[in-house]
């Protein structure tokens, strides 16, 4: 595909679900990601839970699309009342600056800060994409990794 054109952003709907549990259950993104679902294969614990985001209000999922192409999602929720922020992009996609073009109009919408978000410490795209965007390390915590079966370092990055 090449560096996109166009990334844009859209309230998830019903019919991304296919494409993103595909996107989803890649097992060399699952590796990397670390903190995931105890069984990304699983297709009816997927739905209910993207049905479960999508219904709370206080949840913000959106698809991410690549000139018009679905290559993955951005969402934000609470936590202890800080927003917190993920995004999940196709692997065939890594390296084009969609997750930071995408988070950094996801971003742009919301108006609230501190903005927090956690990553794998050995994650370094991710890492990098937080970086790029401003966010600051501001812990490191050890944490049970489901698609590793391992407690794993998780480092905490905070947008002012």
């Amino acid at each position: 595909m090449g560096e996109p054109h166009v990334v844009s952003l859209r309230a998830t709907r019903d019919t991304d679900l296919d494409t993103l549990f595909l996107i989803g259950h890649d097992p060399v993104a699952v590796q990397m990601a670390a903190f995931t679902a105890p069984d990304p294969d699983d297709r009816a614990t997927f739905d209910a839970h993207w049905r479960r985001l999508m219904a709370d209000p206080a949840t913000d999922v959106r698809t991410v699309r690549a000139d018009g192409e679905i290559v993955g999602s951005v969402g934000r929720w609470y936590d202890d009342g800080t927003a917190e922020v993920t995004t999940w992009i196709d692997r065939a996609h890594w390296g084009l600056g969609i997750a930071t073009r995408a988070m950094r109009i996801f971003l742009d919408v919301l108006d609230e800060r501190p903005v927090r978000a956690r990553v794998a410490g050995d994650n370094a795209g991710s890492i990098r994409v937080l970086e790029h965007l401003g966010f600051e390390q501001v812990a490191t915590e050890h944490g049970f990794a489901n698609a590793r079966d391992a407690e794993i370092e998780e480092r905490v990055y905070l947008l002012r």
